[in-house]
């Protein structure tokens, strides 16, 4: 019997979630540019209005180099929206012209209506009809939440029109927050934060009172401590009709890491020698795949592949 081909499959970057340095942020997206084997990649920031006019400047040239090396450029949104400064930003991304916008909090889905946009994976959808109604709203892609097991995915590729993209790799973004848990750590208000955020560009990890790793904490986000890994999931994720797998850039080689992701969804790269090389990658990092596999997320349930 001859084995069905999988169809084939896109590689997202998803925005820099963190509060780089404008210059090695610019730096950082020139390499992708120039380096990174993905098809798409995204630019803005989701976490913390008050970081985004530091990189502004520099995001016109980001996005021109970008398209120039034939990357799809997607423009994402803030991930909660609570001043009236922060809806006018949102309204005015909504207006862009040219270029797909990803919507992280369900208002900006609302002012897509009517036009082609994505979802990011901070709207909550975890069921067939939510997805059916920001489809009916215009979605044409959907990056799903951290916490779907397998079975869920599955349920919601069948039934999706829209594509469906999944997270595959690094810190999963799980909540955001009106508190600046950053500036809480240091004793400083969320006015006058400082912008301390910028001193953990990795997210600052966050230990039980039994001082076991727990989360880390990204200015207003709180991220998982593990490391995503689904290399070994993607095969079977594609054949439950899964498209697009989402990197999120960390304080590692990304451009290596996504080469890593591509060979194995190419089958010119076997997963355990890839996972050997991701970890060799990110020393000292956890990796998990737990919410995937219907457990806790911090688990790493081994494979066979």
């Amino acid at each position: 019997m001859t084995e069905t081909a999988l169809p084939p499959s896109r590689l997202t970057l998803g925005p820099v979630l963190f509060n780089w340095r404008p210059e090695a942020m610019r730096d950082f997206y020139f390499r992708v540019a120039d380096e990174m084997d993905v098809d798409t990649v995204c630019v803005g920031e989701v976490v913390c209005s008050k970081r985004s006019p530091f990189f502004a400047p520099m995001v016109p040239e980001v996005i021109a180099r970008l398209a120039a090396a034939g990357k799809e450029v997607v423009l994402s949104s803030l991930a909660l929206i609570m001043s009236g400064r922060e809806i006018a930003e949102a309204r005015d991304l909504a207006a862009t012209d040219g270029w797909l916008v990803e919507a992280n909090d369900v208002s900006v889905a609302a002012m897509m209506s009517g036009r082609p946009f994505a979802v990011g994976p901070l709207v909550n959808v975890y069921n067939e009809g939510t997805l059916a109604a920001l489809e009916a709203m215009g979605a044409i892609r959907v990056c799903l939440p951290a916490e779907l097991d397998a079975a869920t995915i599955g349920a919601l590729a069948r039934t999706a029109g829209a594509e469906i993209e999944i997270q595959a790799f690094g810190r999963l973004p799980l909540a955001i927050s009106a508190r600046c848990y950053a500036a809480r750590a240091r004793n400083l208000a969320k006015d006058g934060c400082q912008y301390v955020c910028a001193d953990d560009p990795d997210g600052m990890e966050v230990d039980t009172l039994d001082n076991d790793a727990f989360l880390a904490v990204n200015g207003t986000q709180t991220m998982s401590y593990h490391y995503l890994d689904l290399l070994a999931e993607m095969d079977g994720l594609r054949a439950a009709g899964v498209r697009r797998f989402r990197l999120w850039p960390q304080q590692v080689d990304m451009v290596a890491v996504a080469a890593l992701y591509r060979g194995v969804l190419a089958g010119t790269l076997a997963v355990a020698e890839a996972q050997t090389r991701l970890a060799a990658l990110c020393p000292g990092v956890d990796f998990a795949n737990g919410y995937l596999h219907g457990r806790e997320g911090c688990a790493m349930v081994e494979s066979d592949a």
